[in-house]
């Protein structure tokens, strides 16, 4: 009897080993068949899966990295931190330190993170824009067994949400900043300079008898123009703080925070001889030859009060009189 209870015994245990055995085998089974990129590290950080659809992620073999630590090399250049290993080293105070344009958010699973992240994507020589998602396996005394990270590859729609935003701050034309932008980034700039008592400068820009050069050869070689023109501007711009906008049709300004009058004038002359030299024929141009640009210059100190129209005002003023005394020069708003 007690033989037969021992028997049966090691009977359920072993049907209870074997049900185990057949649920982990499917488990791993379904991970491995996953359209979802999917791979799973130990409390070690030792790749334990890494499923088909993560190898046509990543162009990383299985073989490559199951066994090893090496799941770094599919997503970076240099060793850092994926974020399944940030649950894995518990160290998600850090998580800043290693997506530090990015933000994270509790997912469905217990303790889980999500971050979106670009990768550099070695093996395949691209890169992808990936949503990430990782959560962590317990067993029940609360040790961590594994950690389970999925990717989703967000590129096209990151590109497309990156496209749309330029379209609302960009100019299509030229590619430089639009007017709404110009506003927004002049009021920025005003109100800094109130709080710090500094200069700030504004440079108009007109292209000369541009309404000839159209009429005469015609809308595709006026585009052609502004574009080569909006070059040059970019190009005398001399530090990142500085903004170049397409105001409307012909006209650009150019915001310079923290310029006094005279280091304005320095940059819109040398701008102003630099698209002479184009030597861009315009045969309506008048006594010239050349496409060329009139400049007006402001600059104001902002006291408490002082409202950025005056600025513009003031630079307004200034390029009608560079158009009223002859055009391809450079005024200031103190002349």
């Amino acid at each position: 009897m007690a033989n037969g209870k021992y028997d049966w015994g090691l009977f359920v245990f072993k049907k209870r080993l074997s049900v185990q055995q057949h649920q982990r085998g499917f488990a791993i089974s379904l991970m491995q068949h996953l359209v979802i990129p999917t791979f799973v590290i130990d409390a070690h950080r030792r790749v334990m899966i890494w499923n088909k659809a993560c190898e046509r992620l990543t162009g990383v073999a299985e073989e490559d990295v199951v066994g090893t630590s090496e799941h770094w090399r599919a997503f970076y250049e240099k060793p850092r931190p994926c974020l399944a290993d940030v649950l894995a080293m518990d160290c998600v105070d850090k998580l800043h330190e290693f997506y530090v344009h990015h933000h994270a958010i509790p997912s469905e699973l217990s303790h889980g993170l999500r971050v979106e992240n670009w990768c550099v994507m070695p093996k395949l020589g691209n890169q992808l824009y990936l949503a990430i998602d990782a959560g962590p396996i317990y067993d029940d005394a609360g040790n961590l067994l594994a950690v389970v990270e999925t990717l989703r590859d967000m590129t096209e729609h990151k590109r497309a949400q990156i496209a749309l935003q330029q379209l609302a701050t960009k100019d299509g034309l030229t590619g430089l900043s639009n007017r709404r932008t110009f506003d927004e980034n002049l009021q920025i700039e005003w109100q800094r300079a109130q709080r710090h008592g500094s200069p700030i400068s504004l440079i108009m820009a007109d292209v000369d008898y541009f309404k000839r050069y159209n009429d005469h050869y015609g809308h595709l070689s006026g585009d052609e123009c502004l574009k080569k023109v909006a070059d040059v501007l970019v190009r005398g711009l001399g530090r990142p703080t500085d903004l170049v906008s397409r105001y409307g049709g012909e006209e650009f300004a150019l915001i310079l925070p923290g310029t006094t009058l005279d280091g304005a004038m320095i940059v819109a002359q040398r701008i102003c001889n630099a698209v002479f030299d184009l030597n861009v024929p315009h045969e309506k141009a008048e006594g010239i030859g050349f496409v060329t640009i009139s400049m007006g210059v402001a600059s104001l100190i902002p006291e408490d009060g002082d409202v950025h129209d005056i600025l513009l005002a003031c630079a307004d003023e200034a390029l009608y009189a560079a158009k009223h005394e002859g055009r391809n020069r450079v005024v200031s708003a103190k002349e």
